[in-house]
């Protein structure tokens, strides 16, 4: 059975953020994702984690300025040192909070500019930097995103990520695969797991369209969480939806795959 985290970003909007570890485990979970931790002390976060018995697989590393466009900027020439600046911030939350991956966004490209030269910038920068996430025992992710939520995006499709990927050639730089954001952009989802499996270091999932829980979309997911098992797939599966109404009412498609709201009178 696949192994599923909560996403306390998009999930569990009805309550603060640091209430959410505790939410997810009253849902079920023993395991959450949290894409911007930086607005959170360090000691408060691992305390919220130790409290709910909550392992943290992944983290984003930071967008840069979003006020100025910015959606990543891995791939972003002349901000090498910001770019470094911000994976050692991730590094230092993610060692810290035992976190074992990082979703590096490579930023967005106008149609005017020299994509090549973006392309050579993003290899470069987690060339230098995956080595020392190796040691930390960190893997880094590159996730293609759509063009509708995402315009001018770097990455779009898993072909083009794994070219990168494989020009980087670390072992710990990886492809994370989103169910949603890959059913827009490139659709047969079970052929490509199956082609990309090896390289895959983490997985997430929403509806298609709105964003919302799997029985919201046109996407059979228990097809391919099925698919997942057969395929001996050892990572975890990122809810990265948000509710439709209430987190735990939007749970009902989880129990069939073990996940069961914790009973606090026992």
């Amino acid at each position: 059975m696949p192994k599923f985290c909560a996403n306390v970003t998009t999930m569990y909007s009805e309550y603060p953020v640091l209430e959410r570890f505790e939410q997810a485990r009253n849902s079920g979970f023993d395991a959450v994702e949290f894409l911007f931790p930086y607005a959170y002390e360090l000691d408060e976060l691992a305390r919220r984690l130790d409290d709910a018995e909550l392992k943290l697989v992944l983290i984003n590393a930071a967008l840069g300025n979003p006020e100025q466009g910015q959606r990543g900027i891995g791939a972003i020439p002349g901000l090498e040192s910001e770019f470094q600046s911000n994976i050692d911030q991730a590094f230092r939350y993610a060692s810290r909070l035992g976190a074992g991956a990082i979703h590096v966004m490579a930023g967005i490209v106008s149609q005017d500019q020299d994509r090549e030269r973006y392309e050579e910038t993003f290899v470069s920068n987690l060339a230098k930097v995956a080595d020392d996430a190796q040691e930390l025992g960190i893997d880094l992710l590159l996730e293609p995103l759509n063009l509708e939520d995402s315009p001018g995006y770097l990455l779009t499709n898993s072909d083009h990520a794994m070219r990168l990927i494989r020009e980087v050639d670390k072992p710990n730089v990886k492809l994370q695969y989103d169910f949603y954001h890959m059913q827009i952009m490139e659709g047969d989802l079970g052929r490509r797991v199956t082609e990309l499996l090896s390289h895959i270091g983490h997985i997430q999932f929403s509806s298609r369209p709105g964003r919302h829980e799997p029985q919201y979309g046109e996407v059979n997911v228990d097809y391919l969480f099925n698919l997942l098992d057969d395929l001996n797939y050892q990572g975890y599966v990122g809810c990265e939806y948000s509710a439709k109404g209430t987190t735990q009412e939007g749970l009902c498609w989880a129990s069939h795959w073990g996940i069961n709201p914790v009973d606090s009178s026992t």
